[in-house]
């Protein structure tokens, strides 16, 4: 028998569940924990509306949000490995900042943006399962930060380039491996797991405790939620065998050529298992189109 205390996984709830207003703290308790300060949501940008291909209605930003300084904070689910991932963060990051400035203002109106990205992937080589990166300018001989000096409102205003520019965030969930003691590690052993201490204080993972229970979903939505575990599953496994058949052959036509072929397979196991064409792209990156002709 299953546990009474069974927790819907993160991926399926940022989807689905959290973006109900209703269950906003557990999102604002995640981005207090990463980002080191109160975060409260003003806002959530729905982005599937204005998608200009179907590629892009899954691989677009899932949430977007605003911290107290009306800074930008974007997160992004990702499940699947996508050849130009990091173009990717690029342009979300660009398009969010133009969408937040209108023709003929000035350029201190633009945002501080925050891109978050949680994936459930092997992005590449490191040890670290959390990295974080933003723009500096170090000088070429002396290795100093420039601090550049602007007028603004008739008094001279001294800033790093790293105010500005955007912060990024690559959350690797998979390489997590360790025993969880600060608030952002159990925050990670829940993204990886979906497992939650039953006497957590960390902010956002008691609130989810309470509105994230398998058992609380109706049998559809189980239904539902069930497939997408199994599809995961199903892909990991090919994706991974795929992975080690190109290295093995030691050439990267071969790598690529296998997690297509990966990618295929588990899309032809998928429609055998009933799942729906929508979850079958999210989950293998295929074109509805290849996935009819299988």
């Amino acid at each position: 028998m299953e546990q009474a205390d069974r927790y819907i996984r993160f991926d399926w709830a940022i989807k689905r569940l959290l973006r109900q207003k209703a269950n906003f703290s557990v999102l604002e308790g995640f981005l207090t924990v990463l980002l080191g300060e109160e975060v409260k949501i003003i806002e959530i940008l729905e982005s599937e509306s204005n998608q200009q291909t179907a590629d892009d209605k899954f691989n677009r930003v899932d949430i977007k949000a605003k911290n107290d300084k009306d800074e930008i904070i974007i997160i992004e689910v990702q499940n699947t490995r996508e050849l130009y991932y990091l173009e990717r963060i690029l342009y979300g990051v660009a398009k969010a900042i133009t969408e937040h400035i209108s023709l003929g203002e000035r350029y201190y109106e633009v945002k501080k943006i925050y891109s978050i990205s949680i994936l459930y992937f092997d992005i590449g080589k490191g040890d670290d399962y959390l990295y974080h990166g933003q723009n500096n300018f170090v000088g070429v001989h002396t290795n100093d930060r420039l601090e550049v000096t602007t007028k603004e409102k008739d008094a001279l205003v001294h800033k790093l380039p790293a105010e500005v520019f955007p912060e990024y965030f690559l959350i690797r969930v998979n390489e997590f491996n360790k025993v969880a003691v600060t608030p952002l590690e159990e925050w990670v052993e829940y993204l990886k797991t979906g497992c939650i201490r039953f006497d957590t204080e960390t902010p956002g993972l008691k609130e989810a405790r309470e509105k994230l229970v398998y058992y609380n979903m109706s049998k559809a939505e189980r239904q539902a939620y069930d497939e997408h575990l199994s599809a995961i599953m199903i892909q990991n496994d090919v994706l991974d065998g795929a992975k080690l058949e190109g290295r093995m052959e030691g050439r990267m036509e071969g790598r690529m050529e296998g997690l297509q072929e990966g990618r295929m397979e588990v899309a032809r196991n998928m429609k055998k298992l009933g799942v729906t064409i929508e979850v079958i792209i999210q989950s293998t990156g295929l074109s509805e189109k290849e996935i009819e002709i299988l």
